[in-house]
């Protein structure tokens, strides 16, 4: 199993400079690429990555990450602290802080509209059939009362969002609870995922009907200015955000993230007025925009510029001399190889089939597959869990992935595959 890592290389552009009560400074501009198109911006009808790295910046979930915390560690968002978690992980019990409005919008006709209990309504969206929400799954079946709207839902073709159900209902203006089946204490991050929790408003959703995916409207610190599909989206900072200023809690000894906070600590958010997102799938024009200095950040370096890029592990002299820096993370993909088990050569469970799979994994060199196809931008993974996720551990170190020709060898020896022809190649077992 292979681990990719993300590259990160920005110019001194991205970092905007806004003072400590200042808003976004709209001669900021931020620009980047995208490997693959968006598909929207409704979170409860998307579940792409691309589109919900956007949305993140449009709506508000009730929680948000500190993201110089190691590992990373959730944060009150909207909410005015975290929420009450009780009755053995069942109920949680959320308040969300008075004077948070959305962007204006033609939707409310004029007045400024508050966030209140946006939360429940937009919770209720997931389970309307008519917007087919592909996040569904995560909550189906788990809180109290909604597969029962859900049904009705399925039968009548069409949600009614005034029922009350018992595990999702508003408790006052700025109160609501969720209530679960089941006790799940890891239900708490679903509030900080977008596609799951952002509040949307009634009355846009109302207005644009089918066409919500182009008119998102939301409480975040960006609004969409400009969207060509698959081609250029442009983001201006939302004159209505409310008034918040960076902060975050780096780990004592994390330097890199310390300096972070030195620079960023107090700016009023957002700090850049304006984002301009293309996608260009393509890696060379890619690469040949962030070089031309067209955009300010490129994501996910391509292999095939590593060498030339990262020459022994490190940024390269002619491009540090350029102004740009780079960051380096690891990412939360996972490649791994599997076997087809009723596959008629390798599949099947007797003793000589399962050597002759393990003899296969014992040639497998991974160390090899990172230098030459990833361009050294991969570690060998030692289990499904990787750097950055709970449960990693640094330490641990896995024999499934071990490269040992010789052993692979005795081992089809020992099963009976051997060469009982003299063509050159082992044959089945007989």
């Amino acid at each position: 199993m292979t681990r990719f890592t993300s590259l990160l290389l920005a110019t001194s552009l991205a970092a905007g400079t806004a003072g400590p009560t200042r808003a976004a400074d709209a001669s900021k501009i931020f620009r980047y690429s995208f490997l693959v198109a968006e598909t929207g911006f409704d979170p409860a009808q998307i579940s792409d990555l691309y589109s919900s790295n956007l949305i993140a910046n449009i709506f508000d979930p009730p929680l948000a990450y500190d993201f110089l915390a190691r590992p990373f560690k959730l944060v009150p968002n909207t909410l005015a602290a975290m929420p009450e978690v009780s009755e053995g992980g069942t109920l949680y019990r959320l308040r969300v802080r008075p004077g948070i409005h959305f962007a204006d919008d033609p939707a409310f006709e004029g007045r400024k509209r508050e966030l209140a209990e946006d939360y429940v309504y937009s919770i209720k969206r997931l389970f309307d059939p008519r917007v087919k929400s592909p996040n569904l799954y995560q909550l189906e079946g788990n809180v109290a009362g909604m597969d029962e709207v859900l049904a009705k839902a399925r039968r009548d073709n069409r949600m009614d969002y005034d029922t009350q159900a018992e595990g999702l209902r508003a408790l006052d203006r700025y109160t609501f609870q969720v209530r679960l089946k089941q006790p799940n204490y890891n239900f708490l991050y679903y509030f900080a995922y977008c596609n799951l929790t952002c509040a949307v408003a009634r009355e846009v959703v109302e207005r644009y009907g089918e066409a919500i995916q182009e008119h998102p409207v939301g409480t975040g610190p960006y609004r969409l200015a400009f969207w060509k599909r698959s081609s250029k989206m442009v983001f201006e900072a939302n004159p209505d955000f409310r008034e918040e200023y960076y902060d975050a809690t780096p780990n004592p000894g994390d330097k890199r993230a310390e300096e972070v906070l030195a620079r960023m600590k107090g700016k009023r958010l957002p700090v850049v007025g304006r984002v301009e997102v293309y996608v260009v799938e393509e890696a060379q024009p890619r690469w040949l925009a962030f070089l031309n200095a067209e955009h300010d950040m490129i994501e996910r370096l391509p292999n095939d510029f590593a060498n030339t890029v990262l020459p022994n592990g490190k940024l390269a002299a002619n491009l540090a001399r350029q102004g740009m820096h780079l960051e380096r993370n690891p990412g939360a993909d996972v490649t791994y190889s599997y076997f087809a088990m009723k596959d008629p050569v390798v599949g099947g469970y007797t003793p000589e089939k399962v050597a002759l799979r393990r003899a296969i994994v014992l040639g497998q060199d991974a160390a090899e597959e990172v230098r030459m196809r990833f361009k050294n931008q991969a570690i060998p993974a030692q289990s499904p869990v990787g750097p950055g996720v709970a449960g990693y551990d640094s330490e641990f170190r896995s024999r499934a992935n071990e490269y040992d020709p010789v052993k692979a060898k005795a081992l089809l020896d020992m099963f009976g595959y051997v060469d009982c022809d003299g063509d050159g190649y082992r044959d089945f077992p007989r």
